[in-house]
């Protein structure tokens, strides 16, 4: 049974963390998928969107953002734990402005890769024009702060990022080109080269502090569980690869510490506590793992959970996955908090 207290558990440990350190960080600045997108695929034209019901139902005012998930979303929790705001709004909002995107912003989008072949999929925003956007935002950042202060703020902010499954899932086991070009294990490499320049990239633009999130164990997804038509399990085979990429991405985070000046650059490793909460759920205090809460929960994400289902469950706590693709807002505070507390307490 004490096993259930664990986040609150690490929810006492962060906060005795802040309390001791002094360090703080100026903003979050967030890069990726869907995952940890907060809202920027509202503004272009994609099926890949969440700002309708029931897509926020336990969000602060019960709204729809355009977050994949029934409230908050990783970097939501890690900015307020650091002692910033607790939502991070999204670069294409034009509800915010500059000086709610000084604290914190997020370029996510929803159904985007490394791989610019996987964002062209859903026609959302490639990972270089995310970065287009963060060298706008640097610009609007210097006209508003100064520039001293701003080469502050983007050298002492935590970047976070979070991309890579819908490479394989979206991309690679779903279309036969990048499977004509690669073998698995070669196109893992390819991605790696890929996620070795971004980092380049924001480096060379001022960024210090950074957290490259692994890919999840992918097989345990609902979506991929429900079409392992053979028993209804995890896939073995998607989560072996999501081991074998986060080996190689952690390689790269040390390779990378070495060669690049100032760099503080960790590898945030969520396969292990989320494989754990969907293997034991009731030990986090969930009672189903295999589906989603929304629809039917074994393939609904997106426009597909529609607000008028019957089959919509009544309350997401009960649930580690929201959709059939991303997790609930309860099992995203667990991994967020242990993320916070073996990884990025580093930055406190």
């Amino acid at each position: 049974m004490a096993y259930i207290y664990m986040p609150w558990l690490f929810l006492i440990q962060i906060l005795v963390l802040l309390g001791k350190s002094k360090a703080k960080v100026p903003a979050v600045i967030v890069f990726g998928d869907s995952s940890v997108d907060s809202g920027n695929n509202n503004q272009i034209p994609t099926i890949a969107k969440s700002n309708f019901v029931p897509y926020g139902r336990d969000f602060f005012g019960g709204r729809p953002t355009g977050r994949f998930s029934n409230g908050r979303i990783p970097p939501d929790f890690i900015s307020e734990a650091f002692g910033l705001k607790p939502t991070i709004p999204a670069y294409l909002d034009p509800t915010y402005n500059i000086s709610d995107f000084a604290t914190g912003v997020c370029f996510a989008s929803a159904g985007t890769g490394y791989d610019n072949a996987t964002s062209d999929v859903l026609g959302v925003i490639p990972l270089w024009k995310e970065v287009e956007y963060y060298k706008d935002y640097q610009k609007k950042l210097k006209e508003y702060v100064g520039n001293e202060k701003a080469k502050k703020i983007l050298s002492e902010s935590l970047y976070l990022i979070s991309v890579g499954t819908n490479d394989f899932l979206e991309n690679y086991y779903t279309l036969p080109n990048r499977q004509s070009q690669f073998t698995v294990e070669q196109y893992q490499d390819f991605l790696i080269g890929l996620a070795n320049n971004f980092i380049l990239t924001i480096h060379g633009l001022g960024a210090r502090k950074i957290s490259l999130t692994g890919v999840p164990p992918m097989g345990c997804l609902p979506l991929e569980r429900t079409v392992n038509i053979f028993d209804h399990d995890c896939v073995a085979e998607y989560n072996n690869v999501a081991l074998e990429f986060n080996g190689k991405l952690k390689s790269l985070v040390a390779k990378l510490n070495k060669e690049l000046p100032g760099l503080k650059l960790v590898f945030a490793n969520a396969y292990d506590i989320f494989l754990q909460i969907v293997k034991r759920p009731s030990t986090f205090g969930f009672d189903v793992a295999s589906v989603g809460c929304c629809g039917t929960g074994l393939f609904e994400m997106s426009y597909m959970c529609d607000p008028q289902s019957p089959f919509t469950c009544s309350d997401a706590n009960k649930y580690v996955f929201w959709d059939s693709f991303h997790p609930s807002e309860k099992a995203t505070q667990i991994i967020s908090n242990y993320l916070i507390k073996n990884f990025l307490a580093k930055f406190l």
